[in-house]
């Protein structure tokens, strides 16, 4: 597991009535992200998540993650600003209790150990869901395509067939 963002949370401490934890990633831990997302620059990240708890042992989380990156077009590959902004839902679940269900319509499950969930590796797993992964720059367009090398020999033939 990666450790660019960490935040224990006891499960313990979930309240009845739930409660709210906001995860804000420092400069380094950022830098850390941009490292493991494959990005040029994470300048900041802010996750907001509502923890309920389900049972003693399963937490229920809603989230709004915020992040401001730079990301590298794929068309032009020119690096420039992006905004993330997602809202999300997941669960967390003790260690080996995931089900097997891969409807994707349903909430993700993130597993834990030692009553202890990770709330910076939950915000860091959201922004990677997150990020587009063919990123292009506002306005970038493909360039033109010349052709080169001979033509195809059967372009006289569709020539011929347009014609008639």
């Amino acid at each position: 597991m990666s450790v660019e963002l960490h935040r224990p949370f006891l499960v313990g401490q979930v309240p009845p009535a739930g409660t709210m934890v906001l995860v804000e990633a420092t400069p380094a831990e950022c830098s850390a992200l941009a490292l493991r997302m494959g990005l040029p620059e994470v300048s900041d990240l802010r996750c907001r998540f509502r923890l309920t708890r389900e049972s003693t042992t399963r937490v229920h989380a809603t989230g709004f993650l915020q992040a401001h990156i730079v990301q590298t077009c794929v068309i032009s590959l020119e690096d420039f600003p992006a905004v993330v902004e997602e809202s999300f839902a997941v669960r967390f679940v003790p260690s080996g209790t995931e089900t097997d269900d891969m409807d994707p319509e349903t909430e993700d499950e993130i597993p834990y150990e030692n009553g202890t969930i990770d709330l910076g590796e939950a915000a860091a797993e959201q922004l990677g869901l997150a990020l587009d992964p063919y990123p292009r720059m506002p306005d970038a367009e493909l360039p033109e395509v010349e052709q080169e090398g001979e033509p195809h020999p059967f372009a006289a033939l569709d020539r011929l067939r347009r014609t008639n």
